[in-house]
């Protein structure tokens, strides 16, 4: 694949030369702690969904969010069950 020239100037940089870079760049890796602490947030943002669905009058869908949101609590703790899990340093 040709690329064009990398202009040097960080000023002359446009939005299509950031796309096109960005397709070079390597995917991320989440680290297991990363993830457990990722699957927490989730729990916490289909929590707090209920709530806020609730406070609308939404009873379906306040009792679907409550219902949802122990599975990331359990996929999160089957991570950290799991022996290849970085334990803390004490």
């Amino acid at each position: 694949m040709l690329l064009g020239p990398v202009p040097q100037d960080s000023a002359l940089w446009t939005g299509a030369d950031a796309r096109r870079l960005r397709s070079f760049a390597p995917e991320p890796r989440q680290t297991p702690r990363g993830r457990h602490a990722h699957l927490l947030d989730v729990a916490a943002a289909r929590r707090k969904r209920s709530i806020e669905r609730a406070g609308c009058g939404r009873n379906e869908d306040a009792g679907y969010w409550k219902a949802v949101a122990p599975t990331a609590v359990f996929r999160a703790a089957e991570l950290r069950a799991d022996e290849d899990f970085p334990h803390l340093p004490q």
